[in-house]
């Protein structure tokens, strides 16, 4: 990427400019030139904080901005009846605000551990769908640590808010497979079809924590940029 690339490009100046005056004023050192030591610490400390400012910038990267960017290139989607759309149909939704009367479906929650455990609950309209034989849910709520496992207790997000019927699009890619596993434990358990299932963070105001991943990456790039001041 861009970023790694100016990194490597900042790292290999520091470590060609000073370390070419380190090593230069190491082999002058008796001929009652500068201290040699003070040009070594300001290499070590130039490395070091290079180090830190990859490492850290990289995470905040990773954990705020990366996932502001990833929803804010996707499509928001308004007046959403759950039983009116298949998942397919939203593959590119980012922000979902459901229908009114739109809620969780709190008795078909199910979860699947895996060291965490993966929850999942699917949006169900408040005009149940007239269609015969499995009912059909592709838009779940999830949520990490928030249910047993073993009951459909599902209190993930804003389960308990009347307002709350919208969903903000999971963007981890590394958490989407246990999430389908948790959908196909469902699936087999309430007799139910999740073909195309979009997995969602549940809450009323979707953009407000869009807002605060940008925020947060802001507040650790002023946070980082006064520790090197």
């Amino acid at each position: 990427s861009l970023c790694q690339t100016l990194c490597l490009a900042i790292l290999g100046f520091v470590v060609v400019v000073f370390g070419s005056s380190v090593v230069a004023t190491w082999r002058r050192r008796d001929e009652g030139g500068t201290d040699p030591k003070w040009y070594t610490f300001l290499f070590v400390t130039s490395i070091l904080a290079w180090v830190f400012a990859f490492v850290f910038g990289q995470r905040n990267f990773v954990s705020n901005i990366s996932p502001y960017l990833d929803v804010m290139n996707l499509n928001v989607y308004s007046s959403v009846d759950p039983t009116q759309y298949s998942g397919q149909q939203l593959m590119d939704a980012g922000r979902i605000v459901f229908a009114q009367g739109t809620h969780l479906a709190l008795p078909l929650s199910m979860g699947f551990k895996n060291l965490d455990t993966y929850c999942v609950a699917p949006v169900a309209s408040a005009t149940p769908s007239n269609a015969t034989g499995p009912q059909t849910y592709d838009f779940w709520a999830v949520g990490l640590n928030c249910c047993s496992g073993h009951v459909p207790d599902f209190h993930c997000g804003d389960f308990q808010n009347p307002k709350a019927r919208s969903g903000l699009r999971l963007m981890r890619d590394d958490q989407r497979a246990y999430f389908r596993l948790a959908v196909e434990q469902a699936e087999a358990a309430y007799n139910i079809r999740a073909p195309h299932p979009l997995f969602l963070y549940w809450m009323q105001d979707p953009m407000a924590e869009v807002s605060a991943y940008q925020d947060d990456g802001y507040k650790f790039w002023l946070i980082g940029l006064g520790a090197f001041v």
